[in-house]
């Protein structure tokens, strides 16, 4: 592993602390670049009242100097200002008189009941806290640096919103990425306004009805060399390990590439993209069902991943449950949540992706400076220059 990301922090404490191990010396970084993720993230129709108090400005602690990285580990802060609501609730040190309040019923579809059951706990605060999707702020900022030493070898990530709750629309297939951005200006982040517009209607509905709903996005990136990866051991895979940073972010219960579960119902002839060669371009496919994936590795296509969000778990209306305490039937206890975060997923979904091609790219071509990573890149470009050659972004 050639990047090495690890965060802490709980969804009420203090802050939130990512540490980039493998970052290399001389990537122009800002606080501002970061804070631009940042603010996108906390974007989108159908957010909760949390995201009207923090404000996830990043504070720089470690491993940058001057707006450069030092190649030494940088380490990033993001205050929780709604912690100044929970500082006794959520204090490190012991506390005089009775103690908080402790959550007792556990929510279905939330990591309460088997968290407490792991460690041992009759209070969900203690798992909630950590399992809170709150986390991903940490996780965002730390993908900001990764998407920055893309953006330096050409390589762009972005996403879009394609379905909340019933309502779809259509999926990208083609193009560069003007053609696939979702529209910052839109409220969901979809490209197609239509549908956009019945999206927000389902949202408003389910908030009425004190529920939540979930959806699909779309993330694509732009200008990927082929090769990054491996068939030659199953963990270095580039799907595998895709898929599994998808797979982390809360909620995410399905990933695919490219046409994904579709080609399962498909003929071989009709699931495969044919090879082509143009002068220009060197090879190439007429088509993407792979998503940009083949055999573990990029073949140089459009990188497109698809992942499905479950709804929310906490409700304003809540399910039944089992307080654990009396081990009597209950209703579950309510936590202030988003009725829909569909396009905040899609924001963390690029910054996961991001952190796991920058791994590969810096696993591929190495170096203690952006200029060896550069200088890496380029002579591999030129051996198989006679091939392939870079697509416009």
């Amino acid at each position: 592993m050639a990047l090495r990301l690890t965060t802490a922090g709980e969804s009420h404490g203090p802050a939130l602390v990512a540490v980039l191990e493998g970052v290399p010396a001389g990537l122009e970084l800002t606080a501002e670049y970061i804070d631009r993720q940042l603010a996108r993230r906390r974007r989108g129709y159908g957010r909760g009242g949390r995201m009207d108090i923090e404000d996830d400005a990043v504070r720089m602690l470690a491993g940058v100097r001057l707006g450069r990285t030092l190649g030494t580990p940088v380490a990033l802060l993001v205050e929780n200002r709604d912690h100044a609501n929970w500082v006794e609730s959520m204090s490190p040190g012991k506390r005089q008189g009775p103690p908080p309040r402790a959550e007792t019923r556990p929510r279905p579809g939330h990591g309460d009941l088997a968290g407490m059951l792991k460690w041992g706990t009759h209070d969900a605060r203690d798992v909630l806290e950590r399992a809170s999707a709150r986390e991903t702020a940490a996780r965002c900022a730390a993908g900001a640096v990764a998407a920055r030493l893309l953006e330096e070898v050409g390589i762009t990530v972005a996403s879009a919103v394609v379905g909340v709750g019933r309502v779809t629309a259509p999926f990208f297939e083609s193009g560069g990425y003007e053609d696939f951005a979702g529209d910052e200006d839109d409220p969901l982040r979809c490209r197609d306004a239509e549908a956009s517009a019945r999206m927000r209607a389902s949202i408003d509905a389910a908030r009425e009805a004190g529920d939540s709903l979930g959806g699909l996005f779309e993330v694509a990136v732009f200008g990927v060399p082929p090769g990054l990866g491996t068939c030659a051991r199953a963990e270095g895979r580039l799907d595998a390990r895709l898929f599994g940073a998808l797979g982390s972010i809360p909620a995410i219960k399905g990933v695919e590439a490219g046409a994904g579960f579709a080609l399962a119902g498909s003929a071989g002839s009709e699931a495969h993209d044919e090879i082509t060669r143009d002068r220009e371009k060197g090879l190439g496919r007429g088509s993407n069902r792979a998503g940009g994936l083949e055999a573990g590795m990029t073949n140089g296509e459009v990188l497109l991943l698809r992942a499905a969000m479950k709804p929310i778990p906490s409700l304003a209306s809540p399910l039944a449950t089992v307080d654990l305490e009396t081990l009597e039937p209950a209703v579950a206890f309510k936590e202030r949540a988003d009725v829909c975060a569909v396009p905040a997923a899609a924001v963390v979904a690029e910054a996961v992706v991001a952190l796991v091609l920058a791994d590969a790219l810096m696993e591929k071509f190495g170096g203690d400076t952006v200029d060896d990573l550069k200088a890496g890149l380029a002579s591999y470009l030129d051996r198989i220059g006679d091939l392939w050659r870079p697509r416009a972004r």
